[in-house]
C-alpha cells in the first residue's frame, strides 16, 4: 500500500536568535500532525548578514536538536563543556534532557544551507543527562540509488547502519535526485514519516510539492518521490509517534504545564542545570 499525502506545510520567512533570517516550517501548531517532530527551521542564504548574528546562549529541556548543515558552518558551545564546529555535510545532535545551556554561531560562508529539527523526547526520557554528538563526514554513508544518492544521517537504510539515536528511533536521510527521476522508498507501515523539500520541487501522488514544504504521509509500505526538471534534494524522516501531551514554552518542551512552570522557576532561581555544570553557568 502506497503512502498518501496527509498534510503539507509551506515554510514562511521568520527571524530568530539574535537576528537570524530563516524559513520556519513546523512549530507549535503542527505538533500533532508531525509527532514526534516539534519544529523544523530551514536556513538558505548567500548573504552572511542574514545569519552571522547566530543564536546566543539559551536554555533547552525535554528535546533533542538535530542540525544538518549541507553547506556552511555551525559552532557549538554548551554548559556541559563541549566546544565544537561542524561544516559542509555534517550533523550536530544535542540531547537537552534535564537541561542545558548552549549557543550556536554561524560563521560567514559562501552559502548557508541546512535544517534544524527539534525532536521531542519521550516522557520517560525528559530528564535524562544532556549530551552532545557531532556526526562528521566520515560517519555519514553516501549510498548510490537510481538516478541519485542518499546520505544516511541517522538510523538505517536497507542493510546500511548509521548513527543510532539513543532515546527515540530516527531514520533520517538526505536524498538527492537528478532531474526527471523517480525514487521509491519502502517503509515500515506504522512509522510516522515526513518529507521536506529542501531544494527543488517534487511530485508526490501526482501532486506538485514546492520547495521548503514539509509533507506528512499516511501509513503505508512505500512512498515514491519524483523530481521535476531540476535537481531535487529532499529530507526523509521516520520515527515513532509519541502521542503524549505537550507543554511547550519557548526553548522548553515538557508534558504538563506544571513541569513547564517548574522549569522556568528553576531558570529564574539558578537551579535549572542538573548535570556537569561548569564555571560560568
Amino acid at each position: 500500500m502506497e503512502r498518501k499525502i496527509l498534510n503539507t506545510v509551506r515554510g514562511f520567512n521568520a527571524v530568530d536568535g539574535a537576528g537570524v533570517k530563516l524559513v520556519r516550517v513546523l512549530g507549535n501548531q503542527t505538533t500533532d500532525a508531525y509527532d514526534p517532530i516539534l519544529m523544523l527551521d530551514s536556513f538558505d542564504s548567500e548573504n552572511p548578514d542574514d545569519y552571522t548574528a547566530g543564536f546566543p546562549m539559551h536554555p533547552h529541556r525535554g528535546i533533542e536538536t538535530i542540525s544538518w548543515i549541507v553547506l556552511g558552518n555551525m559552532v557549538h558551545k554548551d554548559s556541559i563543556g563541549n566546544e565544537d564546529g561542524i561544516s559542509d555535510g555534517e550533523v550536530q545532535w544535542m540531547s537537552a534532557g534535564s537541561g542545558i545551556m548552549h549557543e550556536e554561531l554561524l560563521p560567514a560562508s559562501k552559502r548557508m544551507l541546512g535544517v534544524q529539527l527539534w525532536l521531542n523526547l519521550p516522557k520517560k526520557y525528559k530528564m535524562v543527562k544532556p549530551e552532545y554528538k557531532a556526526i562528521k563526514k566520515d560517519e555519514i554513508q553516501v549510498i548510490e540509488i537510481p538516478n541519485g544518492e542518499l546520505r544516511l544521517l541517522s538510523g538505517q537504510y536497507k542493510e546500511y547502519i548509521g548513527y543510532q539515536s539513543k532515546y527515540l528511533p530516527l531514520d533520517y536521510y538526505d536524498i538527492r535526485l537528478k532531474p526527471n527521476s523517480k525514487f521509491k522508498i519502502e517503509t515500515h507501515i506504522n512509522k510516522s514519516i515526513m518529507l521536506f523539500m529542501l531544494l527543488g520541487d517534487a511530485k508526490i501522488q501526482n501532486e506538485i510539492i514546492k520547495e521548503k514544504t514539509a509533507v506528512k504521509l499516511t501509513q503505508g509500505e512505500y512512498i515514491e518521490i519524483e523530481s521535476l526538471d531540476e535537481d531535487l534534494e529532499v529530507l526523509f524522516i521516520s520515527s515513532d509517534r509519541l502521542d503524549e501531551p505537550i507543554a511547550w514554552g519557548g526553548p522548553i518542551v515538557m508534558n504538563t504545564q506544571e513541569e513547564l512552570q517548574e522549569a522556568f522557576r528553576e531558570l529564574r532561581s539558578g537551579t535549572f542545570l542538573k548535570e556537569n555544570k561548569i564555571e560560568g553557568f
